[in-house]
């Protein structure tokens, strides 16, 4: 009598997996208008309270050398986890350290969700722009080689040429002044730390 031979097992074929819809990218136009409204006098103050109860930036704070050069909101894109947050960016210069200060506030939490400290150099503020003016006007080697009708026209953010030069290294802005007609005659360089005059320059020779 012949052996009974195993019956093989018949393999189905398995079912395929339905695909997953794609996700739909986030409807920007749903986001909240009032993110991107200017800050308040309140918020702004908020932001810098919160700014430099940092203990990163604890220094800063206690030398209080430094100037805000803007605070203005910041809007991020879903899906950051900051989406629909109301956010502050702080740009700040430390004299004491001489480094830039970025920021993000989040005006919700009241914490720093980011800090950035370096090197560079951001554009003056118009609190900068106006100490550099008054400085420049009563300097006595300024106002002797100012001609009649000479007045400021412009104040530009400085940086020395050579490391001999203090604005190398230090922030300064240059004062130029001149007739209204945009004739320029004399450039005064300030440093803003200490508030002085460092060189004046005749127009044609800048």
């Amino acid at each position: 009598m012949a052996p009974k031979t195993a019956a093989k097992a018949v393999k189905r074929p398995k079912a395929k997996a339905k695909a997953k819809p794609a996700k739909r990218p986030p409807d920007i136009a749903k986001a909240e208008p009032a993110l991107f409204d200017p800050l308040t006098p309140g918020e702004v103050a908020d932001a810098l309270r919160t700014l430099t109860e940092d203990r990163r930036l604890a220094s800063m704070a206690k030398v209080g050398r430094y100037r805000v050069i803007t605070t203005e909101p910041l809007v991020v894109k879903p899906p950051h986890l900051l989406s629909g947050h109301r956010l502050a960016r702080v740009v700040a210069y430390d004299y004491s350290s001489d480094r830039a200060v970025d920021a993000c506030v989040d005006l919700d939490a009241g914490v720093v969700v980011h800090l950035d400290l370096d090197r560079s150099q951001p554009m003056l503020s118009v609190a900068e722009e106006a100490l550099a003016v008054s400085v420049a006007m009563v300097d006595e080697r300024v106002r002797a080689k100012l001609a009649m009708g000479d007045s400021p026209q412009s104040t530009l953010h400085y940086w020395g040429r050579t490391s001999n030069d203090l604005a190398y290294a230090r922030r300064a802005a240059a004062v130029v002044f001149g007739r209204s007609d945009g004739h320029a005659s004399v450039i005064a360089v300030v440093d803003l730390l200490d508030q002085i005059v460092t060189q004046v320059v005749p127009a044609e020779l800048w």
